[in-house]
């Protein structure tokens, strides 16, 4: 077998991202999609996260079945959660385990959900949450430790801590190095200073624009390590973004309903109680809503319904079958504009200060919302041997990107996946 895959997420990025008009501004990445095969319109999954879409991507299934259903843990105690970062959360078999035990080499670059996985070359996304450890240290312990110093004494500079671009920056770095020296089988980049714009700026901000660009001239930067590397005929390449955003001006916080209806406690800043008995764990443009015994969700439904902001209250089986958190009793999704926090102190709803941007919680744009919204899909684009070229696809699941990475390296799930490869983008 000689096929190797490099898959490439744009954080955030959506199907207008890739429109013939934004592609006129963005050669590397057009000459990609008229190279290959282009599925125009994904639909992402529920709820529409990074750490949650990212786990579906790379397993071929729903969170219901691989266990990662937010981005962060139920502890509604802390002011910084634990996101879900390690491999062990992981309840399905993600395809860099199916290489490993295939005798592949894998290379990850902060994909979510890596923490400690079994990769050759593994740079984990993780960040410090106690105030007794540092960037450093987490790092080195949730990845390869010797290849990480080799690249942090190497490109270190790059670096302003996890800030945007310069992150990007440094792991588009790294992953030319590790491409020119080790030539993975499995290389999984995941780039955020797009997202990190979009919610700092607004989607269609000047300084999103600017991070597609720049995004642009960091995938020619890992084509050319392939064509250097001399892999570049063997190599696939699949440009993703795993979900889109949407601009939003009100928060809403619905622990404080909650707390109003005695249903939870919060503390002086803001948290909540261990006793809680009804909770709201966010997703930003939808939430879960966790039950204990003592009270009923239609009791809960008649306490929200009124607040300004809400769109739809899903009901389990809705939500559960569309592959979202089995343990939550509802789902709540907001309308264009609104999105939920965790916070129970203040208001229930509260429009968001401009000022305010940039700290926890304060957006201009946010994912996370039904990926059947208006506009919300996102996209992927395949391209290398064996791939059609200048085709396009009008739609497919996020689900069904890893079984086609899968079919590309003739690798197969352990477990039949709730998506199925795409099959047309293939030169047969």
């Amino acid at each position: 077998m000689t096929k190797k895959l490099v898959v490439i997420s744009l954080d955030a990025m959506g199907a207008s991202d890739l429109t013939p008009d934004n592609l006129a501004h963005l050669p590397n990445l057009k000459a990609i999609v008229d190279s290959g095969a282009h599925v125009e319109n994904v639909t992402g999954i529920y709820p529409t996260l990074t750490y949650p879409s990212h786990t579906s991507i790379i397993t071929g299934t729903y969170p219901k079945r691989h266990g990662i259903v937010n981005n962060t843990k139920i502890q509604p105690q802390r002011l910084s959660p634990d996101w879900f970062w390690y491999r062990k959360d992981i309840q399905a078999t993600p395809l860099y385990d199916v290489a490993r035990k295939s005798g592949l080499t894998t290379a990850a670059f902060l994909w979510p959900v890596t923490a400690k996985a079994k990769i050759t070359y593994n740079m984990a996304e993780i960040f410090p949450n106690r105030i007794w450890t540092n960037q450093v240290l987490v790092s080195m312990r949730a990845s390869s430790p010797v290849w990480l110093l080799n690249l942090n004494r190497k490109y270190g500079h790059l670096r302003q801590g996890i800030q945007q671009p310069y992150l990007d920056d440094f792991v588009t770095a790294s992953a030319v190095d590790t491409i020119l020296k080790h030539q993975p089988d499995l290389t999984l980049i995941h780039l955020v200073d797009m997202d990190s714009m979009r919610h700092r700026y607004g989607v269609e901000s000047t300084e999103a624009h600017d991070a597609l660009k720049r995004h642009d001239l960091r995938v020619a930067k890992i084509i050319q390590a392939t064509k250097d590397a001399h892999v570049y005929g063997d190599t696939v390449f699949a440009i993703l973004g795993d979900h889109y955003q949407i601009n939003v001006n009100t928060m809403i916080r619905l622990n404080a309903r909650f707390a109003e209806k005695g249903w939870l406690t919060p503390t002086a800043d803001g948290l909540i109680q261990p006793d809680w008995q009804v909770l709201a764990k966010s997703a930003d443009g939808s939430t879960y809503i966790y039950l204990r015994d003592t009270i009923d969700s239609q009791t809960v439904v008649d306490a929200i319904s009124d607040i300004p902001g809400i769109e739809t209250i899903h009901q389990q089986n809705d939500f559960i079958g569309r592959g979202a958190d089995p343990q939550a009793s509802l789902m709540v999704e907001a309308k264009a504009g609104y999105y939920f926090i965790d916070n129970a102190d203040g208001p229930v709803t509260e429009t968001v200060n401009p000022d305010d941007i940039g700290q926890p919680e304060r957006y201009r744009a946010v994912h996370g919302f039904d990926p059947n919204k208006p506009n919300y899909k996102t996209t992927i684009v395949y391209a290398g041997p064996g791939i059609k070229q200048g085709i396009t696809i009008p739609s497919a699941n996020l689900v069904d990107e890893g079984p086609t990475f899968a079919q590309i390296l003739g690798l197969e799930y352990p477990v039949t996946p709730d998506g199925e490869a795409t099959l047309d983008i293939f030169d047969r």
